[in-house]
């Protein structure tokens, strides 16, 4: 496989899992407090992450330096604790319909602060092929019913989304460290600073089998499901990674009939064959053209591929993929590339 197309299988992958938590989590919420719920989920997912490094302590990825705290600290901040609160605050305010449709806002606001702040590139081709994906997640999620909101429910979910899209491509930014490493320290910073909260705000404690119940589900839809996210993100970049997040509605749809019995209707196959015709376009994007990669040393897991011809010390790794400090010597080249962290330059 291409790594555009590994990046779209684990884009797809964790959008996957993500989207199977909303019925189950919906069913949670009947008896547990939203923060003690979020502070769970994130208590799982970390937990699940820290009993697969010690089955797995081995491994080529590159590991958090010092110099990645201030980066990790924001990522936390915005994506595992402002989000979340942003958005409770905010389904307190609107209607369910209101609420699904400005979550949708999530992916769009990735792409722009990808585009116009972060150095990504979408083509005409790639941008129509996020368009249709987008549109059939807004689509999935319309449901006839009054759609009331008053102002300060709607800037709180539109502020949640903001942060969540900033913590997409600040993550991005930390994507040649290893995924798991990432993702621990983002859900124990999450889970423990959610269930304070709840502890401060709610007083009713979930029951065992409840609380049981929201690890598990944790572990699955916010461990692995954002450690494939981090690995969809080292590979295709933020903007194309929110494409294939979005379609987390189209699982949740489907998982709906099994969990709450709901039905399908007529518009639900509309979006889903739309974004069914974005994933594929965007699977066969093929972008390429002369670019210029600049002299840069840095530290991240590869294989001596055109990037990465270097000497070695004798403390560097012998075997393939492995890790190290490498210098990347200036190179001018054309091929087909999408905007991973070696390729993000000027049009």
């Amino acid at each position: 496989m291409t790594p555009q197309q590994r990046g779209a299988l684990c884009g797809l992958l964790a959008a996957a899992l993500f989207g199977m938590s909303a019925p189950v989590a919906k069913r949670l919420l009947a008896h547990a407090g939203p923060l003690f719920l979020a502070g769970l989920l994130y208590a799982g997912a970390g937990a699940g992450l820290l009993a697969y490094r010690r089955l797995r302590p081995a491994t080529e990825e590159a590991g958090l330096h010092r110099a990645d705290l201030p980066k990790l600290a924001a990522v936390t901040l915005f994506g595992g604790v402002l989000g979340p609160v942003l958005m409770l605050l905010g389904l307190e305010r609107v209607t369910a319909v209101s609420a699904s449709l400005l979550l949708n806002l999530e992916a769009p606001f990735t792409i722009l602060v990808a585009v116009l702040f972060f150095g990504d590139h979408l083509g005409r081709r790639a941008a129509s092929a996020a368009f249709l994906i987008v549109g059939g997640a807004s689509l999935l999620t319309l449901q006839p019913g009054e759609a009331g909101a008053d102002a300060l429910g709607v800037l709180c979910l539109a502020t949640a989304c903001l942060c969540w899209a900033l913590d997409n491509n600040l993550t991005q930014r930390l994507t040649l460290r290893d995924p798991v490493a990432i993702v621990l320290a983002k859900t124990l910073g999450a889970g423990i600073s959610n269930l304070i909260l709840a502890l401060c705000l709610e007083r009713d404690i979930p029951p065992v089998g409840v609380a049981g119940a929201a690890l598990l589900l944790g572990c699955l839809s916010y461990g692995a499901s954002v450690v494939l996210d981090v690995y969809a993100l080292r590979l295709v970049g933020a903007a194309r990674e929110a494409a294939y997040f979005a379609t987390a509605p189209f699982v949740g749809a489907f998982a709906a009939i099994l969990v709450v019995g709901e039905r399908l209707r007529w518009l639900d196959f509309v979006a889903m064959i739309a974004m069914a015709a974005g994933v594929t376009v965007l699977l066969r994007e093929r972008h390429g053209h002369e670019h210029r990669h600049e002299e840069m040393v840095h530290e991240h897991v590869h294989v001596h591929d055109d990037h990465h011809r270097h000497t070695h010390g004798p403390d560097d790794p012998t075997g393939e993929p492995h890790s190290h400090p490498h210098r990347h010597q200036a190179l001018v080249h054309d091929h087909p590339h999408v905007p991973d962290v070696h390729h993000r330059h000027r049009h």
